[in-house]
């Protein structure tokens, strides 16, 4: 059981969304630029979501040396840059009503390992500027994600905030930051540890409208 929260903040891919079909365009187009004889495919790269961007370069390109990998970093991710806001991706269901919903209760922020430019985009693609208090991203800090929990932790004094993924790395960087964990199970992968795991949005934001208002609870 999780005592009522003063923030939830949101992982983004396999979380909130899935653009997995949009990120393969884009390293699919970036390869072709690099000229490298490489495919990638949705099921691979899958696979790899939630990895820190530099790891996940260098996980794709295990053979690759020091500069070359930052010749791809730099060409995925710059051509991400520039179609993601153009192609999107699929918004899960009750996301947007969901966030909305919430925003009048908690102070919403998004947490993830995707480059500098993908939590903006992503807030513009789907209209939700308004409802997040902040969001930050490896590509902002080049930091961990219980590294980057404990900086909005501490710049919003933050009580009793949770973290919201659907991985087991999420997991992990939640326990390492001291922060409840909340599995979304239709995301992109499984974990055993967890306080809360919800099947769809709507039941997770049904769920946390239904706690007591923050205050009521914090001498608990």
């Amino acid at each position: 059981m999780i005592l009522t929260p003063d923030a939830l903040i949101f992982d983004m891919d396999g979380t909130l969304w899935d653009a997995v079909d949009t990120y393969v365009a884009c390293w699919n187009s970036a390869f072709k630029q690099l000229g490298v004889e490489r495919v990638i495919t949705r099921s691979e790269l899958q696979g790899m979501m939630g990895m820190e961007s530099h790891a996940l370069i260098k996980h794709a390109f295990p053979h690759f040396s020091q500069e070359q990998l930052e010749e791809a970093h730099h060409k995925v991710f710059r051509t991400q840059d520039e179609l993601q806001l153009r192609l999107g991706g699929k918004i899960y269901p009750f996301v947007k009503e969901g966030l909305e919903l919430l925003s009048h209760k908690y102070k919403l922020f998004l947490l993830s390992n995707c480059e500098k430019n993908g939590l903006p985009l992503f807030m513009q693609f789907i209209g939700i500027e308004h409802l997040i208090t902040d969001h930050i991203s490896y590509g902002d800090t080049f930091r961990h994600k219980y590294q980057n929990m404990h900086t909005l932790i501490q710049r919003y004094n933050l009580q009793r905030p949770v973290y919201v993924g659907d991985t087991e790395s999420d997991s992990k960087e939640s326990h390492l930051a001291g922060v409840p964990f909340v599995f979304v199970r239709y995301g992109f992968g499984e974990t055993k540890n967890y306080s809360l795991a919800f099947d769809s949005f709507e039941e997770l934001t049904d769920y946390f409208m239904s706690l007591p208002d923050f205050p009521s609870t914090a001498s608990q």
